[in-house]
């Protein structure tokens, strides 16, 4: 236990030295493919989130969804590519490859959808290949291109106001 913490303090405080190299990216294409990074560990509906990004015009098809739990059991089966704590190592790197994967493939859109900073998952976020990241104002605003002030219980804020915003975005490039 006492191991993890240091572990994720270095890997923290590694992540927010090279956070100074992050650049500003504003949306500029349609979004065809999003990348959904979830921690189960604080949200369980991540069924009902994706339907909301499928009612705000996202096919089911386009949206990858990666999920992030505290612990795993060692029989459970997971129809979403699942990961924890024990595929990180002491250098900050990911030894999983289907993690590896999902942050190697150039999503138009990212969300970050968690709200209480964990090591591995700003790590995910932070190297995402992404053109666009969206997450939460909770999380270090240097992680993600957009964030929006509530928590993960309020989904439906959440999709509403990264829409309004995405649909503010396209207005201002048609112009």
């Amino acid at each position: 236990m006492f191991l993890n913490y240091i572990k994720d303090f270095y890997v923290k405080n590694k992540l927010k030295n090279s956070l100074h190299d992050l650049k500003s990216n504003i949306l500029s294409v349609e979004i065809e493919t999003v990348g959904l990074l979830i921690d189960a560990s604080h949200f369980s509906e991540k069924e009902v989130l994706i339907n909301e990004l499928i009612a705000n015009g996202i096919p089911k098809k386009s949206i990858k969804v990666i999920v992030y739990r505290d612990r795993f059991k060692s029989n459970e089966v997971n129809s979403q590519v699942g990961f924890s704590d024990k595929h990180l190592n002491w250098k900050g790197e990911i030894e999983n490859p289907n993690v590896n994967d999902f942050i190697n493939e150039k999503f138009d859109l990212l969300i970050s959808f968690y709200d209480v900073e964990k090591a591995i998952l700003m790590l995910i976020t932070h190297n995402s290949k992404a053109s666009f990241k969206v997450g939460f104002s909770a999380i270090d605003k240097k992680l993600n291109h957009l964030t929006v002030d509530t928590n993960v219980k309020n989904y439906k804020v959440f999709t509403a106001e990264l829409f309004r915003y995405l649909k503010l975005f396209k207005q201002n490039i048609i112009q």
